[in-house]
């Protein structure tokens, strides 16, 4: 293990897993309730919408509350087929009306029969590994007859060699735990130590400048290799160093050159 690196990335998480760091992020959004289950349906809905640029990501996802009479668990469950139909105007990116109505016939099921989405992410033999679990969800997700195959591009898994980006990031919202206000840590089936380090362009570009990637690509083994390394500094919580990577990646706009040291 690498102290100096080490001793740098727990700064710079200090400095960014902070409640300043919410407000223009997509997880402000879950941040707008209480209830466990309207936490776990936004935070998902805002990880699936969280591309583009942040400020119309979480535009996007109040308007869906709107549209949601800002009760998501309660409209998911009680509303009536004409209730549906102000969501046929919904669209982000490539997000559209088929998607929103799908995740809502699918958070309907799923809630009839659990109190919470981390079971979709359980294997029923109940061993838990990120491989397992995110291509089980996939699965699952998408088991209701008659999905619409175009939503299939909005749920990612590891069997399809993607880093399952948005779904990790959203499991590291439910499942870390700390005392600093961002993560919310309602999750125990899956432990800290068992997430992958969301892999997006800034995290990807800090990490190789860093040598944490040395793989050429970037797919599901880019990202296990990033958090294997990470778990080199903490195998408890390797993930609380996205908050590092992902913000030396925004500074980076400003020069980071001048901000990474050199680790040897």
């Amino acid at each position: 293990m690498n102290q100096n690196l080490k001793s740098f990335l727990d700064e710079k998480v200090a400095q960014y897993n902070r409640p300043e760091f919410i407000a223009n992020d997509p997880i402000v959004i879950p941040h707008l309730f209480r209830k466990k289950q309207d936490i776990e349906i936004m935070g998902f809905w805002a990880a699936t919408l969280a591309w583009g640029q942040r400020v119309t990501i979480i535009k996007k996802c109040k308007e869906l509350i709107e549209l949601m009479d800002g009760a998501p668990y309660d409209f998911i469950m009680n509303h009536e087929e004409p209730d549906l139909k102000k969501m046929l105007h919904f669209k982000h990116r490539t997000f559209n009306d088929i998607d929103t109505l799908y995740f809502i016939a699918f958070f309907r099921h799923h809630y009839s029969h659990h109190k919470s989405l981390e079971d979709a992410f359980i294997p029923t033999d109940g061993n838990y590994s990120p491989f397992r679990g995110l291509g089980g969800f996939r699965s699952y997700f998408f088991s209701l007859p008659d999905y619409p195959h175009r939503t299939m591009k909005h749920v990612s898994s590891p069997a399809q060699k993607s880093t399952c980006k948005r779904l990790n990031m959203f499991l590291r919202w439910m499942v870390r735990k700390d005392d600093n206000g961002v993560d919310f840590g309602i999750w125990n089936k899956i432990k800290p130590a068992d997430l992958i380090c969301p892999c997006d362009l800034h995290v990807d570009r800090v990490a190789r400048k860093l040598k944490l990637i040395t793989r050429k690509q970037t797919d599901w083994q880019t990202a296990v290799e990033l958090t294997e390394h990470l778990r080199q500094l903490d195998s408890l919580d390797p993930v609380k160093y996205d908050f590092a990577l992902f913000g030396l990646g925004i500074e980076e706009r400003w020069g980071i050159e001048g901000i990474l040291p050199e680790f040897s």
